[in-house]
């Protein structure tokens, strides 16, 4: 005789089950800053991305299970050129592609014996700071629309609160990327994460045709130093003497494809 499980506790282990894989895994955020959205991933593969384009002005960061959220993003680049191609590419938005994959995640998660073990964002950049959308969803279909800022993975919680912290609205690439990249440190006190560590990407509202760009180690580093500098400079400017010579200059920024 078969043993009986009721649905509250098969909805309960499957749960458990997903948050204990995607606790498995390095933290991803993503942010908004001045000129779009920013997006940083504590990932030193090159071959394998958590970030990645979906259509004109929408990406997506995905953390977990690489089979499985890579199958999301391939269903999701093909709804959106299906339905581009179909009707119009404004047609295409970030709350669409969440809204199926919501149903996708949510199907998966309560009729077969095991959920997806991922947490996705996706995003869309708009004309300005207050039309961007970033939605959240989880491993059972549910979806958030987030403002500002989020973090998911591994110690979520921890690279969530970093965030809290130190994040400001307007914050220019350089001083966004460096918030994100104290967030993600705070995963681990004694880590320091290198620009070879870190996947970054962005979507830049400025930018013609493809919004979405990639961010190179030495870009990165470029960024992160100049960061630096800027707040070096900032702490140290009460301090100094009329006619001091104590700013730094910071790199210039050269933009790449």
């Amino acid at each position: 005789m078969p043993f009986y499980v009721s649905p509250e506790q098969q909805m309960k282990d499957k749960a458990d089950y997903a948050r204990k894989g995607i606790a498995r895994g390095r933290s991803v955020v993503v942010l908004q800053y001045d000129d779009g959205i920013l997006f940083v991933a504590d990932n030193p593969s090159r071959a394998l991305h958590k970030i990645s384009e979906i259509y004109d002005r929408i990406a997506f960061a995905a953390v977990g299970k690489y089979n499985e959220f890579e199958n999301l993003r391939l269903g999701g680049v093909r709804y959106a050129d299906i339905n581009g191609y179909q009707y119009d590419r404004r047609d295409v938005t970030a709350r669409g592609l969440a809204n199926v994959y919501a149903q996708s995640l949510g199907t998966i998660f309560t009729e077969t014996n095991k959920p997806y073990e991922v947490e996705l964002v996706v995003a869309e950049v708009g004309e300005d700071a207050e039309t961007d959308q970033i939605y959240r969803l989880t491993f059972d279909g549910s979806v958030a629309d987030e403002h500002g800022y989020v973090a998911m993975g591994g110690q979520a919680d921890a690279v969530a609160q970093s965030l809290k912290d130190g994040y400001r609205e307007g914050s220019s690439l350089g001083d966004a990327l460096r918030t994100a990249v104290r967030a993600l440190e705070a995963q681990d006190a004694d880590r320091h994460l290198e620009a070879t560590s870190l996947e970054v990407a962005v979507l830049d509202r400025n930018r013609e045709h493809r919004l979405f760009k990639r961010l190179t180690a030495a870009r990165i580093a470029d960024l992160l130093s100049a960061a630096d500098g800027t707040a070096g400079s900032a702490s140290g400017s009460g301090a100094a003497p009329e006619g001091a010579e104590g700013s730094a200059e910071a790199a210039p920024e050269a933009d790449e494809d």
